[in-house]
């Protein structure tokens, strides 16, 4: 029998957990972290893999949400920024502060249009000023002026906004520069968070790729998805944190719900050394003609674009188009008309759909970007209460999940013992804080274990302070480079396969590691992964092909 095999048995042979959690992306799984922190018995259950959905696919971006300010939504604005700060601490291997210039072509633009705008009027899209961003980023400052963790922002005319960025357009006035953050790995985090909430309750349990199909006799029938096996599982509440899958997984418990309007963001990343030295190490965050605003980053040796904001029905059938390709490679031209994206150059497409509130708005980008929840009271045949979560984002992950626990609790019979907002998170616990005590942490660990001072400096990148439990693993003492990914080792790869609920290659390429992000999930490299962790998990030859061609097919750009 083998872990999974092991996990559902005992899922099975208990029968019943006070909350059951539908949906493993960062709501859903902030959540289990809050309640395991609060010693409640959850069992948290996604369709797929963890993080699979928007929760991978978002903009990395951890941001107090400048543009909201436009739509009233100070609340919104103060909350996020207060979240970014608390990342900033909690998870410092991965979410790090993003210097951000924003191109300014006009002192007094959106003087009328931004008050008509806020009042919910409607009105043609259009530039903003000067004033307005100085307006927005003041505001900023304000909010974080307690508990500061990156600079105030300031200005700069057209002649110095040109020396920092000489390939910017020179129809600038200005050019702003705040700090944001962003965040590396996502994914890893995710998985982070599911772990420090099994360390802080054992008894939680968290699965991917199994469904609750429906309610039967008073309970969820969870399907296993990898061996097809059932069983049933009594809740006391159920939440469910299915992002923009909600009403269908409502319906599945016999709910009749429309809370969902999703829009889906589509991004490229792509591989052009001449945008990458032209940004620097900073996002550029500018309008397109039609007023939408779009960002562009370096990361990793590559660069991110993004993004789009459109209607979607089926989130199922969300993808990056061929006219959101085009309107994202052509929204360079206003703020960098010298550089050119070839479609050649792109290495990534990735398309998430925001779990946004259904409404009646007349665009996109006046649906709020907050969070709420909706209360569904037992009835028959559902013995159960459902929490349903809308909205959400990065950001503010924790803050919703504290709210939704808060509301959580009293239907259990429990109170609040603590909180989450200083708790370090995974890697980040232990990491070394500057430059100096990150060299000495690194030369004291290859010391230690063995290793090159260059290769322990990649895991730390890639794993935050744990690095040291991969180290001191006694097999990656003989770990040999992969040819194709000459970064990873065969070692590496068997540790995150077995030790991190890989069920496809798909898990490992795409949310274990940035290698189909950044665009290496070729042949030769997913027939040496597949074959490593096909080493681990114990798949013979023709599942570790079979592995590799789906991956491929799925990562195909």
């Amino acid at each position: 029998m083998n872990r999974r095999e092991a996990e559902f048995q005992a899922i099975a042979a208990r029968g019943s957990f006070p909350v059951v959690i539908l949906g493993g992306g960062i709501n859903g799984i902030g959540l289990f972290r809050e309640l395991a922190l609060h010693g409640v018995d959850c069992l948290l259950l996604d369709k797929s893999d963890f993080a699979a959905g928007a929760t991978s696919n978002s903009s990395r971006m951890i941001h107090g949400g400048l543009r909201y300010l436009e739509n009233g939504e100070f609340g919104l604005v103060r909350e996020s920024l207060r979240e970014r700060n608390r990342l900033l601490a909690n998870a410092p291997h991965y979410v790090a502060p993003l210097r951000t210039t924003i191109p300014i072509f006009g002192w007094l633009d959106g003087i009328v249009r931004s008050p008509l705008v806020f009042l919910g009027l409607p009105v043609r899209p259009g530039g903003r000023g000067a004033l307005i961003v100085k307006g927005g980023l003041a505001f900023y400052d304000f909010v974080t002026r307690a508990r500061r963790r990156t600079p105030r922002h300031f200005f700069n005319l057209r002649g110095a906004a040109l020396r920092a960025l000489p390939r910017l357009n020179p129809g600038i006035v200005a050019a702003a520069t705040y700090w944001d953050a962003s965040i590396t790995q996502a994914e890893r985090l995710c998985l982070e968070l599911i772990r420090d909430a099994r360390a802080l309750n054992p008894q939680s349990r968290a699965l991917n790729y199994a469904t609750a199909e429906e309610v039967r006799g008073g309970a969820l029938v969870v399907r296993d998805g990898i061996s097809g096996t059932a069983c049933a599982v009594a809740p006391r509440v159920v939440v469910n944190a299915a992002g923009a899958w909600v009403d269908a997984a409502n319906a599945r418990l016999g709910l009749s719900t429309h809370l969902i309007g999703g829009t889906k963001g589509s991004h490229l990343v792509v591989d052009s050394a001449e945008l990458h030295a032209a940004i620097g190490d900073r996002m550029v965050y500018y309008e397109h003609r039609d007023g939408r605003v779009c960002i562009a980053f370096t990361f990793m040796g590559k660069v991110i674009m993004g993004s789009t904001d459109i209607r979607v029905d089926d989130p199922e059938t969300a993808a990056c188009d061929a006219e959101e390709e085009r309107y994202i490679r052509e929204s360079l031209a206003g703020v960098f008309p010298g550089i050119r994206v070839a479609r050649e150059q792109i290495v990534r497409r990735f398309c998430g759909v925001r779990p946004l509130p259904a409404g009646a708005e007349r665009t996109t980008g006046r649906i709020s970007r907050g969070h709420s929840l909706e209360f569904a009271e037992p009835d028959t045949g559902r013995p159960f209460p459902v929490v349903s979560l809308i909205g959400g984002k990065w950001t503010t992950f924790r803050a919703f999940a504290e709210q939704t626990a808060d509301r959580v609790l009293p239907l259990l019979g429990a109170a609040r013992r603590g909180t989450t907002e200083d708790m370090p998170i995974g890697g980040g616990r232990g990491f070394p804080a500057g430059a100096e005590e990150k060299g000495r942490w690194i030369e004291r660990t290859a010391a230690a274990r063995g290793m090159s001072p260059a290769r322990v400096e990649v895991l730390l990148a890639r794993y935050g302070a744990r690095a040291e439990e991969y180290c001191a693993w006694p097999e990656a003492r003989g770990e040999r480079p992969l040819a194709s990914l000459p970064t990873y080792t065969d070692a590496e790869i068997r540790w995150i396969a077995a030790g991190e609920q890989v069920e496809r290659l798909s898990d490992l390429v795409c949310r274990r590691s940035v290698i189909a992000l950044l665009g290496d999930a070729r042949p030769e490299a997913l027939a040496e992964l597949a074959a490593a962790a096909g080493e681990a998990l114990g798949w013979p030859p023709a599942r570790r092909e079979e592995e590799a061609a789906r991956t491929l097919r799925e990562t195909a750009v």
